[in-house]
């Protein structure tokens, strides 16, 4: 699904009601049948509804909601926030609808009209659609604290009142909405931890705008979904041998710390990979002996941490480093050894992270293409603190695109940026996996895709969704609470399954 500015959408409408034909107001009529649809298919029965509009496109949307709402017979108060001068065409053709009901409409001139709301009342939020350019003041600003305090259920249309579409709202006064019922694609700011407290549950309601629309088919910011991870995902040819899915190497693991060497390696193994040699300490060689057995075991010269590798690690695939290496300076050079020597694209996570980020210059040597996966305390550490989230996604692609790597930062929703300066927010995934262990599935998963020789582009989207997915699903078995990283990596097998299915 393609994430669009607010100012696309516009387009967007425009284009269909010149493409399909289609008149605003009937557009309009669609988008409010749709979220009227919902509400009542939402355990929405026998609720009460205040609905408080603006006088733009998103106040028109709330008045067509709250005629169909009369019209199916639930008790509905429309307050209209007024400052004396006409709505939008399509809003003034909507409140003439409405007149002629039985609806009671009220004005909001200032403070003084404010009427204490109905308890238990569901509210709609049809104040202000996604063109707002300015944080909120005066009346409108106090009402929507008003409706904040309220304590009722809120359902916004389009997107929270006061919130930006396509910028930061740090520090604004929002609608803190409960369900935002929003049009045909996701806005970044719902995908952006610091918007969290005001979107509450998105749904995304079709409302049958023009798939010819030419911005589609090419646009720099997507949220990957089930259909673009089949678009992708290979089959096996049933002659098909072990040597025809590559040789990983995972250089992972460090006293009191083999655990996540364990991890990674199971997960590489889930994941398809043909063979798989991981390099450990030698405190852990018994350990990976026993816990994965399908893996070949490489051993340090030293006893507790990785320092040195001793074969040509040009006859892997594809290495992955960094969980549980800790960061001793022999460590660290061995990492910057491996970064200078080898040629092919890698996956970089956790105290290898820490490693570079110590040291700028070992930016400048990853080989091209590589992935790191920083979270984001390691970005900051990698690449300076953002003032935003918005921010934060903008350097990520610009220094994605500066240093040839694919940079997958780690979060609900987690952001892939890619050296073409495109993006892709991942869909799956839940707060359950939030624990420790999860970081060295994710890189595990990585290097087996990208030993099976998926572009590193693809191998790191699968992986993202491939992980989230065994999340979802350990999570449902589990609870997200309960739920370990090793339970996450046991539901890889049925994540495959689910993806190979239509």
């Amino acid at each position: 699904m393609q994430i669009l500015s607010s100012e696309q959408i516009r387009k967007w409408d425009e284009f269909t009601i010149q493409e399909e034909p289609i008149s605003s107001i009937d557009l309009m009529e669609r988008a409010a049948g749709k979220c009227f649809d919902w509400l009542v298919n939402n355990h929405y029965h026998n609720r009460s509804f205040s609905v408080f509009c603006g006088k733009g496109n998103n106040g028109g949307d709330g008045l067509a909601i709250a005629r169909m709402l009369d019209a199916a017979g639930y008790s509905v108060n429309v307050f209209i926030l007024e400052f004396g001068h006409k709505g939008t065409d399509d809003f003034q053709v909507n409140l003439a609808r409405l007149h002629e009901t039985k609806v009671e409409i009220k004005f909001i001139q200032n403070e003084e009209n404010f009427h204490a709301i109905i308890k238990n009342d569901v509210i709609i939020d049809a104040l202000l659609g996604s063109g707002l350019n300015r944080p909120l003041t005066g009346v409108t600003k106090n009402l929507v604290e008003h409706i904040n305090q309220s304590g009722n259920e809120i359902v916004s249309i389009d997107i929270p009142s006061g919130l930006f579409a396509d910028i930061s709202s740090k520090g604004n006064t929002i609608i803190q909405a409960t369900v935002t019922l929003s049009f045909q694609c996701y806005k970044i700011a719902f995908l952006l931890p610091e918007n969290a407290l005001f979107i509450g549950d998105v749904h995304i309601l079709k409302i049958g705008l023009s798939q010819s629309f030419p911005i589609l088919a090419n646009n720099d910011l997507v949220l990957v979904e089930k259909k673009f991870v089949q678009s992708f995902l290979k089959s096996r040819n049933k002659f098909s041998h072990k040597g025809n899915f590559g040789h990983a190497l995972l250089l992972v693991g460090s006293y009191g710390k083999i655990g996540a060497a364990v991890l990674a390696a199971n997960a590489c193994l889930r994941s398809g990979v043909g063979l798989l040699t991981a390099h450990v300490p030698k405190c852990g060689y018994e350990i990976m002996q026993i816990s994965v057995p399908e893996a070949m075991i490489n051993v340090d010269d030293e006893e507790n941490i990785n320092t040195n590798i001793s074969e040509d690690i040009s006859k892997y695939d594809a290495i992955g480093v960094g969980p549980g290496i800790g960061t001793d300076y022999k460590t660290a050079t061995l990492i910057d050894r491996i970064l200078r020597q080898n040629k092919i694209p890698m996956v970089i996570d956790a105290d290898a992270l820490n490693i570079i980020s110590a040291d700028a210059k070992l930016l400048a040597a990853l080989p091209p293409y590589s992935i790191i996966t920083p979270h984001p305390k390691e970005f900051e550490r990698l690449f300076g603190a953002s003032e935003n989230d918005f921010e934060r996604v903008k350097l990520a692609i610009m220094k994605s695109v500066q240093l040839q790597c694919i940079i997958i930062l780690k979060g609900h929703y987690t952001f892939i940026a890619t050296p073409s300066g495109k993006g892709y927010f991942n869909s799956t995934g839940n707060a359950g996996m939030a624990k420790g262990g999860s970081g060295d599935a994710l890189t595990g998963i990585i290097t087996s895709f990208l030993a099976q020789h998926y572009s590193p582009e693809n191998a790191a989207i699968l992986g993202v969704y491939i992980h989230g997915l065994a999340g979802d699903l350990a999570a449902k078995k589990r609870s997200k609470e309960s739920m370990l990283a090793s339970e996450l990596i046991n539901n890889l097998g049925d994540a495959f399954l689910d993806v190979q299915r239509n």
